[in-house]
């Protein structure tokens, strides 16, 4: 797996609003590349460990390749939707602060070839992880119009759901949409011209929606979610970076429900987002949201 410089996102305010101070123990729920992880080790000190969090095999393996040695990192490659049953297992029952960054890596885009980019022409598939069985191909193919239009609408907020579902179902009569190209080919056929010439490829929601579907993203982060409190110990924070609303929403309402529960208080009343020098030094952090909470 060849490396290439990974951009942490929010970085600076990650560390701002988490604190990390010598000897306490943290959980980076999505450890992709380990940038925040090892910002935060270095802060924790030679007393401190992190906990890392990964689901991608692939991602795991190369992150073990490269940290493997620090004894003071521990990784595991699972799901954030575990968070409470692989903290006990590891011993961060009681951290001081948990992380999750929503945002897929760039490795998925640019090196997994599972089809994740509407613009690389790779088999349909957008598993993060090889252990789960449902793919995008399944999806496509497979799935009845009113399932298809209704993760288009909810996942993907297209508005066009309906026209495009309608054209795959017409388009998979023929031959098999196999690949990433066939399915952007029956979008593009789907939609009217001016959607084309817009600012996003019109293929663009329909590839997030289909991403969400496979790896059951809403349903794991509702449930990583749920369990955090259960993992932090009193006065621990909880910071979670998200990407688009679907995933921000949530975020907003768990927090609240937290809070009327008198679980702790959000810290951030309005999302932190990144600011102008980051934006132009990484342009994907334009649309982070970070919103932190903190347990009584």
């Amino acid at each position: 797996m060849s490396e290439k410089i990974h951009k942490s996102v929010l970085l600076q305010e990650v560390m701002h609003y988490l604190e990390p101070k010598p000897g306490q123990k943290f959980i980076d729920a999505t450890f992709g590349a380990g940038g925040h992880s090892l910002a935060i080790l270095e802060a924790v000190g030679i007393n401190g460990k992190v906990f890392g969090i990964e689901w991608n095999e692939e991602l795991y393996e190369a992150a073990h390749g490269r940290f493997g040695g620090i004894k003071r990192l521990v990784l595991v490659n699972d799901n954030y939707r575990n968070l409470k049953r692989v903290a006990e297992e590891k011993g961060f029952i009681d951290a001081d602060a948990i992380l999750m960054d929503l945002g897929f890596s760039s490795w998925h885009i640019e090196q997994s070839g599972r089809g994740f980019s509407f613009q690389k022409d790779e088999p349909l598939d957008m598993r993060y992880s090889e252990k789960e069985s449902l793919t995008a191909a399944e999806i496509v193919n497979q799935w009845p119009p009113q399932m298809l239009e209704k993760i288009l609408k909810e996942y993907g907020e297209e508005r066009f759901a309906e026209k495009i579902s309608e054209a795959v179902v017409e388009a998979r009569k023929e031959k098999p949409i196999v690949d990433t190209f066939k399915l952007v080919e029956v979008i593009k056929e789907a939609v009217p011209g001016w959607y084309s010439k817009g600012r996003l490829n019109p293929a663009t929601k329909t590839f997030q929606a289909l991403r969400i579907a496979v790896n059951r993203e809403l349903e794991n982060l509702k449930e990583g979610l749920s369990q955090a409190p259960e993992v932090l110990r009193s006065g621990g924070r909880l910071a979670v970076i998200s990407f688009h609303s679907l995933e921000d929403r949530m975020v907003k309402n768990a927090f609240r429900d937290f809070e009327k529960n008198g679980i702790g208080r959000v810290i951030t009343k309005k999302p932190v987002r990144p600011s102008k020098e980051e934006i132009s030094l990484n342009p994907k952090s334009r649309s982070a949201k970070m919103r932190v909470f903190q347990k009584t």
